[in-house]
C-alpha cells in the first residue's frame, strides 16, 4: 500500500470535489469516471456507458436489485443502471455539490451525504454493492470492503472499479508518480490488486475474481488532457489556475501525471467481483 506524504482525510476529499465541481464536470461529465474502449473508436460518451455495462454484466444485476452505489459522484452510473436495468439505487458521497445534481438529475434514486465509513444503513439489506473508483478515497480501507459485507444480504454481489499501483513499484514510480497522485489526488492510500484481494478475504468474501482492464480505460485520461488543454481559453478556468490560490488546483497537473502513470504501467485500473456467501 503506498500512502501520501501528507495525510488525507474525509474533510480533504470533500473539499476537493466541492471547490472543483465545476471543472470535473467539463472534463469528466456527470459519470466522473474512466471510460471503456473495447473498439478503439467508442466516442468518449459511449465508453462510459460501456464501463457501467460491464460493471452490471459482472453484477448479474437484475430488475428491482436494491443497489448501493459507494462514492456515486453525480449519480450518473445509478441513473443508467435505474434506467436500463430497473434497479432500485442508494448513492452515497461526501461532496454536497454532486448530490445537488445527483438529486436533480435523478429523482428515482437516493442519495446520501455522507462518511460511507460510517453509514448507518441496516445489515444485509443490499442485494449488490458497486464502487466506481471511490475505494482510492476510502480512509479505513479494512472497514469499507467489512461495511460492504455487512449491509450485503447473504448471496449479495460486488463490483469494485479501482485505481491499483502496481504490484512492487520501483522507487522512483513511488517518488514521482504514486505518491505525488495520492497527495494531489486526495487519496489516503493506493493499494495493489493483491492488496485489495487480502482486504476482500479478511473481510469475508472468499472467492474473488479480478480483471486488469487497464489498456482499455487509459484513453480517458488523454481525453481529459485535451479537454483541459482546450479548456485554458475559458478566462475563468485560466483564472482559477493561475490567479486564485485552491489547493486543489494541482489536480490540474495531477491529470497528466495520471496519464504518464498508465503509460509506464505504473497504475493499474482493474475490476473485482465477488460474493457474499
Amino acid at each position: 500500500m503506498i500512502y501520501p506524504n501528507e495525510a488525507q482525510d474525509d474533510i480533504a476529499i470533500a473539499t476537493h470535489y466541492n471547490s472543483l465541481d465545476p471543472w470535473y464536470r467539463k472534463l469528466w461529465g456527470d459519470h466522473v469516471h474512466h471510460g471503456l474502449w473495447e473498439k478503439g473508436n467508442e466516442s468518449p460518451e459511449r465508453a462510459v456507458e460501456k464501463l457501467v455495462e460491464l460493471i452490471a454484466e459482472q453484477g448479474q444485476f437484475k430488475k428491482e436489485d436494491r443497489i448501493c452505489d459507494i462514492g456515486c459522484g453525480y449519480g450518473g452510473t445509478s441513473q443508467l443502471l435505474n434506467q436500463r436495468w430497473g434497479t432500485k439505487m442508494t448513492g452515497f458521497s461526501l461532496s454536497e455539490k454532486q448530490l445537488e445534481i445527483a438529486r436533480i438529475k435523478d429523482p428515482y434514486s437516493e442519495y446520501i451525504l455522507g462518511d460511507w465509513l460510517k453509514n448507518s444503513l441496516p445489515s444485509s439489506s443490499f442485494d449488490a454493492a458497486i464502487s466506481v473508483e471511490s475505494s482510492e478515497h476510502m480512509v479505513d480501507k479494512p472497514k469499507f470492503f467489512s461495511e460492504i459485507y455487512r449491509v450485503l444480504k447473504p448471496g449479495g454481489r460486488v463490483v469494485i472499479c479501482a485505481w491499483l499501483s502496481k504490484e512492487n513499484p520501483k522507487p522512483w514510480e513511488v517518488r514521482h508518480l504514486l505518491e505525488p497522485i495520492c497527495r494531489e489526488g486526495r487519496l489516503p492510500s493506493l493499494g495493489s490488486a493483491t492488496d485489495y484481494m487480502q482486504l476482500m478475504l479478511h473481510a469475508g468474501f472468499k472467492k474473488i475474481e479480478f480483471e486488469d482492464i487497464s489498456s482499455k480505460v487509459k484513453k480517458t485520461w488523454a481525453i481529459c488532457g485535451w479537454r483541459m488543454v482546450k479548456e485554458l481559453k475559458n478566462r475563468e478556468f485560466r483564472d482559477f489556475l493561475f490567479k486564485q490560490r485552491p489547493a486543489d488546483r494541482i489536480f490540474a497537473k495531477t491529470v497528466f501525471r495520471i496519464w504518464a502513470a498508465y503509460q509506464t504501467k505504473s497504475m493499474v485500473y482493474g475490476i473485482f467481483t465477488t460474493k457474499k456467501d
